[in-house]
């Protein structure tokens, strides 16, 4: 089957995609045993089955093509679930086309993939481009008729939602290598998503023990017979329904029953359907159980609690079981107060039995009756032994909070120390370095999810690459920056506000977590930005701090800012980098001023190479000014991985004699002069003044690499280095500053190398040369102390080993009275 290609891109953007390919599929082809008619008014029956159970599932059909489709999970509206979406999609087709009545046995075989792709574009407005839909069409045509065929990135984002057939490895046309493929057979037993998506393990909890408390207090009180009721809020991936499970698990040795709701954003319309699906795990339902099984087992469970014959024929119809419902000749509005209280029943009938533990998860999406149903449990709760937890996000809105037997919990995000003995947990004994664990905690923001899927995501790729150094890219457009797990509730939250709030998100995440009105209003030029921003502060993506245009703005979660950024393709973002470092320069010198590495930044996004490199150099100066040498170290290496990329002239040799110098000196005083990188950069920016005749910097050059070699012992090595800066130093025009550092390398080297004679001849022309006015800007460059102060007090080393004491003495007094002088600490500190 074709796959599309992607057209000129006007609005295209970076996706993570399900992709399904479906088509009608038999012994022989339909084309040779039909009449053009007939074959058309079956493809068009299978197009509206196709089109009606895609649209029940979330997806979208891009197009058809004969008796095929092809079909998203992701675009042009994301869903949090969209790989479960199109998975339980693809079952239901094959279902529905075996049934469908044409006077013809139909089968359909499908095939589904995950992973990013280009999307969008002007000659066809829907075309996809990447690995993911040859994938998935290449799955289709190695599937059995009525099957569904799953790559191994739908399978991971499925987890156990569904039983699988595990294909192995297979060879597919047009795919290099073989591919690990699972046939989906049915969805599985497993009721909660939680539990589906996480085994077998439970991540670890940490900084819930008064939570845990609470909701221990909250089942003890319970038991008494004072039912109580805990609302659970808190943002998606905050651990909920972990926290219920460490509930759980904690009361398994007492004796007591445990009922289990789960609401389904797929389900949000469908009346009753957490109770519906609780009763039918209850009964323990199976796909060969007659109807009449099915209702001997129905009756046996809630019969004991059934205030009424009618009840039972009540949830009997609501499960379809065959009943006497039509009977008892009731009002529709009678009949569905008589059912809700029937199923309140079911739980008073319960709990006279033993205690109860009643969960209700994920009430954002509760269906309208349902919601009913629990307004009655929730008044019911507190006469009985049974404590009810409520879970939720914060967008929903419960009625409950002001009633005496009901308390409001809401989740917080972890501290940075607990995300970190978070990731430490998860990684056991393969263990992350200090540093990866650090951006891991800094990118989730606290949220236990976040924290457990990019750890995952760290791990497998050590175990794939064994190096940490692509995991976690400093910049947020790291193709690992969002875990698949979270890419699609991630941009979901954006596809649902919007195109002008995702695209203002989008230029957001350009500027950087943080970004002021001022700044994005200069880029974005929307009339409407004010209002779209309020709106994504609304919707819980942003904090705001002050009022427009005096505002600032936060992303709420780094990874959101990661998703909106890597949804950018290449050419929108370099241009989106290049506006916003236009706009600092022109509109924002004093915070380019200040923050010279957000000019850098910009600039390097912008692919702007040359003056990236520039930038960056002067951010790393700017921070050496201000002791912050390991962040100039930081800045000076970007400088010198963009000056590599580019073509070697006596210009791009000139800035790295700069970068050179300046990236010597900060590792100097941030690692000590024995640090190897301190010899390695003083010995390439040698290198490259020497064969530029570049006198002056050569000197410098050679003079860090002497002090490399003075700090790491090496004194026979640094003598013949400060012989050289004498010689560089012996023409005319030489700079009468750089002789006079000469001659201090030399009495140095000399006395320490045992020769006080020699020692003393170099400090008495030092200390004729010096002049502590002129050579002030000499004392952090050279040696990190003042030369005259040296001259004196090594002179007066060299006096004492000579013979001279009374010398030695006044040199030295000389020596202390000079440093008390300049005040400069480091030449008081000199022994």
């Amino acid at each position: 089957m074709a796959v599309p290609v992607l057209g000129t891109a006007a609005e295209a953007e970076r996706r993570q995609l399900t992709v399904m390919f479906c088509d009608l599929v038999g012994s022989t082809p339909l084309s040779a045993r039909l009449d053009p008619e007939d074959l058309r008014g079956i493809i068009g029956a299978y197009h509206r089955c196709v089109a009606e159970t895609v649209e029940g599932f979330g997806g979208f059909v891009a197009r058809y093509m004969g008796d095929g489709a092809l079909i998203y999970f992701g675009y042009p509206q994301a869903h949090e679930d969209d790989a479960e979406g199109a998975t339980r999609c693809g079952l239901a087709l094959v279902d529905r086309v075996v049934q469908l009545d044409q006077g013809e046995e139909l089968h359909a075989r499908v095939g589904i993939a995950t992973g990013l792709v280009v999307v969008g574009g002007e000659v066809v407005e829907h075309d996809v481009a990447g690995d993911t839909p040859n994938l998935a069409a290449r799955l289709q045509a190695s599937a059995e008729p009525d099957s569904v065929v799953v790559a191994a990135s739908t399978r991971r984002l499925t987890g156990d939602l569904f039983e699988y057939r595990d294909l192995g490895e297979i060879e597919l046309k047009g795919i290099t290598g073989p591919v690990l493929a699972w046939q989906a057979l049915r969805q599985s037993a497993v009721a909660s998503r939680f539990e589906a998506l996480r085994v077998p393990h439970l991540t670890p909890l940490v900084a819930r023990d008064e939570e845990i408390d609470l909701l221990l207090r909250r089942w003890a009180q319970a038991k008494s017979g004072e039912g109580r009721v805990v609302l659970i809020s808190g943002e998606p991936g905050i651990g909920k329904s972990r926290l219920v499970a460490e509930l759980a698990q904690r009361l398994e040795p007492e004796p007591h029953i445990r009922l289990r709701h789960f609401c389904s954003l797929h389900h949000a319309d469908s009346a009753l359907y957490p109770f519906i699906a609780q009763l039918e795990r209850a009964v323990d339902f199976v796909r060969d159980d007659t109807v009449a099984e099915k209702r001997t087992r129905l009756d046996a469970l809630i019969g004991p609690a059934a205030e009424s014959a009618d009840e039972i024929e009540l949830i009997a119809e609501l499960l379809s079981l065959p009943n006497s419902v039509a009977g008892l000749n009731l009002t529709p509005q009678r009949k569905r107060q008589l059912l809700l209280e029937a199923l309140v029943h079911q739980l008073g009938g319960l709990a006279r039995d033993r205690p109860v533990l009643m969960v209700f998860e994920d009430a954002q999406w509760i269906d309208p009756t349902s919601r009913e149903l629990l307004d009655l449990v929730v008044d019911k709760v507190g006469r009985l032994p049974v404590t009810l937890l409520v879970t939720f996000r914060p967008e929903f809105q419960p009625s409950w909070g002001d009633q005496p037997h009901v308390t409001t919990l809401t989740l917080t995000r972890l501290s940075g120390r607990y995300g970190a003995m978070m990731v430490t947990a998860l990684a056991g004994e393969k263990g992350l370095a200090r540093d990866v664990i650090d951006e891991i905690v800094e990118r989730t923001d606290g949220v236990p999810l976040f924290v457990e899927e990019l750890t995952k995501a760290v791990l497998e790729s050590v175990d794939r690459e064994d190096q940490l150094a692509s995991v976690l890219a400093a910049s947020p457009a790291s193709s690992l920056g969002v875990p698949a797990a979270l890419h699609a509730s991630l941009i979901s939250r954006l596809d649902r506000l919007g195109a002008a709030a995702k695209e203002v998100a989008q230029i957001g995440a350009v500027i950087g977590r943080e970004f002021s009105f001022e700044l994005i209003d200069h880029v974005a030029r929307r009339p409407d930005l004010e209002t779209t921003l309020a709106q994504l502060t609304n919707a819980g993506l942003l904090f705001r701090r002050g009022l427009p245009p005096q505002s600032n703005y936060l992303f709420k979660h780094a990874m959101v800012q990661d998703a909106a950024y890597g949804t950018l393709l290449r050419r929108r973002r370099q241009q989106l980098h290049g506006d916003i470092a236009a706009a600092l320069e022109q509109q924002f010198s004093d915070l380019v001023e200040r923050q010279p590495e957000l000019l850098a930044h910009h600039l390097t996004g912008a692919a702007d190479t040359k003056r990236a490199a520039a930038q960056w150099l002067n951010a790393g100066q700017y921070a050496a000014a201000r002791s912050a040498h390991i962040e100039a170290i930081a800045h000076l290496e970007r400088s010198l991985s963009l000056l590599r990329s580019l073509p070697e002239t006596a210009e791009r040799d000139s800035a790295e004699i700069d970068l050179q110098l300046a990236l010597g000196m900060s590792s100097i005083r941030a690692k000590g002069m024995i640090s190897p990188a301190v010899g390695e950069a003083y010995g390439r920016a040698a290198e490259l003044a020497e064969k530029h005749r570049d006198q002056h910097r050569l000197f410098q050059a050679i003079y860090g690499v002497y002090q490399h070699n003075v700090g790491s012992a090496r004194i026979f090595a640094a003598r013949p280095l400060a012989e050289r800066l004498l010689a560089v130093t012996e023409h005319d025009d030489a700079d009468p500053g750089l002789r006079l550092q000469a001659h201090h390398a030399l009495w140095t080297a000399l006395v320490i190398g045992g020769e006080p004679a020699g020692c003393l001849e170099h400090c008495e022309i030092g200390r004729r040369r010096y002049d502590p006015e002129r050579y002030q800007s000499h004392r952090d460059l050279y040696g990190g102390h003042d030369a005259g102060m040296c001259a004196w007090t090594f002179g007066g080393h060299a006096e004492w080993l000579l013979g001279h004491p009374d010398m030695a003495l006044a040199s030295l007094a000389q020596a202390v009275t000079l440093a008390e002088r300049i005040s400069h600490p480091p030449s008081l500190n000199m022994p």
